[in-house]
């Protein structure tokens, strides 16, 4: 329960005009119990015991020389003033790109939580179909031409994936959770109680199986390292551990469609840390637009593949975010996909971002390193006609960073 704040001028309202020293010190040392959970990174051993020293608790600790913890709000100055203390920030927290209406929105638009979406043709239909996402990247010319991504580890940083969905079971390998799952549907801590970790899953690598949709990826396996709760949110710590424990793994890719408008330290320290352990980073740009360098975090980071969202007809999506961090483009409005106990359409660059990450994953099947991949996937990609800071390099061409021309399906 949250505490009433009480002021000097209250206080001395409420005691007619007296106010004893007591009573002041009391007020001064409830200020002072007052905690927050912070972000702390640092150099060395005496930079972790000057965080160690100042924490009520310790939360978490990363192998890249940060951990959070609770302090009291008066000592975080202290702890910045320690030439050992890297930074200090309050643990905020990052969200699920949040997806734009595609059609039957409510009235106004759509709130973030839960995300927009139409019926999408309806969840009953088990006839596979070729979302237009899919065939406009050529991702079925590389299936045609034995290039599944099989061996490939791709992990979907999200709200978790369906555990029990028919396109995404064959391709399913471990999972693990930063955050709990809530509800009856939920058969693992790490399962989708949201929707939209299951969407961007089902583009990235959903199953070849004769029935609802295909994804870029047709053979790779997908992780679910849950890092976004049942609206969307996670805290910086969150994201955090989720690419530090990816890295760990030894995966191949992070697809991450989620972000902030500011960028965190922490993350920024766990994608470096990831970068250097080989993990090729896939973020979404942000759904933002129209507008002008307003690339979203992690996206914004050097060290990821940060993706903007084309039409069917190869224009800028409107909500896409633009800026010179954008590194590539891929199909990002009204993408069919995967969601928990069936199929639907969403919009964003969300739906972008594990495109790319698919294609990432199919190059790192082959034998591409991280950055192999990275310089592969803009070399090969093709001109919209739009600027730089639209779409970077172009739009995906998963067949043609494969070697093969679209005339081989």
């Amino acid at each position: 329960m949250a505490q009433r704040r009480v002021t000097r001028r209250r206080l001395l309202e409420t005691t007619g005009g007296t106010l004893t020293v007591a009573a002041l010190a009391g007020l001064s040392q409830a200020a002072g119990r007052e905690t927050v959970e912070v972000n702390v990174g640092f150099d060395g051993p005496s930079g972790r015991r000057a965080a160690e020293r100042a924490a009520t608790s310790v939360e978490r600790v990363f192998a890249f020389d940060a951990m959070t913890i609770t302090v009291a709000r008066p000592a975080i100055d202290g702890l910045r003033k320690n030439p050992n203390v890297r930074y200090v920030e309050e643990n905020g927290r990052m969200f699920a790109i949040p997806n734009r209406p595609v059609s039957n929105a409510p009235p106004g638009g759509c709130s973030p939580w839960p995300d927009c979406k139409d019926d999408g043709g309806g969840g009953g239909d088990t006839s596979q179909m070729l979302p237009w996402g899919i065939d406009r990247v050529d991702a079925e010319v590389a299936h045609a031409n034995g290039d599944t991504g099989a061996g490939a580890d791709i992990a979907i940083l999200d709200t978790g994936i369906d555990a029990d969905h028919p396109d995404l079971q064959a391709n399913l390998g471990s999972g693990t959770a930063f955050v709990s799952c809530r509800g009856g549907s939920c058969t693992t801590d790490w399962d989708d109680d949201n929707e939209h970790g299951t969407h961007c899953a089902g583009i990235a690598g959903a199953d070849d199986n004769s029935q609802g949709v295909v994804g870029v990826s047709t053979g790779a396996t997908l992780h679910a390292v849950k890092v976004l709760d049942k609206r969307g949110s996670g805290s910086f710590s969150d994201i955090a551990a989720g690419l530090e424990y990816v890295a760990d793994q030894g995966w191949d890719v992070a697809s991450m469609s989620l972000g902030a408008s500011s960028g965190p330290q922490v993350v920024k320290d766990a994608c470096e840390y990831a970068d250097s352990k080989g993990v090729l980073l896939v973020a979404a740009a942000g759904n933002s637009g129209p507008c002008t360098d307003c690339v979203g975090y992690p996206a914004a980071y050097p060290e990821v593949v940060a993706v903007g969202s084309t039409t069917e007809s190869d224009t800028l999506s409107s909500f896409s975010s633009t800026g010179p961090e954008v590194e590539i483009a891929a199909p990002g409005s009204a993408i069919y996909s995967t969601i928990p106990g069936g199929y639907d359409t969403f919009s964003g660059t969300s739906m972008a971002c594990p495109h790319v990450s698919g294609a990432a994953g199919q190059l790192m099947a082959d034998g591409a390193s991280a950055s192999q991949a990275r310089n592969t996937l803009g070399s090969t990609a093709g001109d919209l006609g739009l600027a730089s800071n639209e779409s970077g390099a172009g739009l995906l061409d998963v067949a043609a960073a494969l070697g093969h021309d679209s005339s081989d399906n």
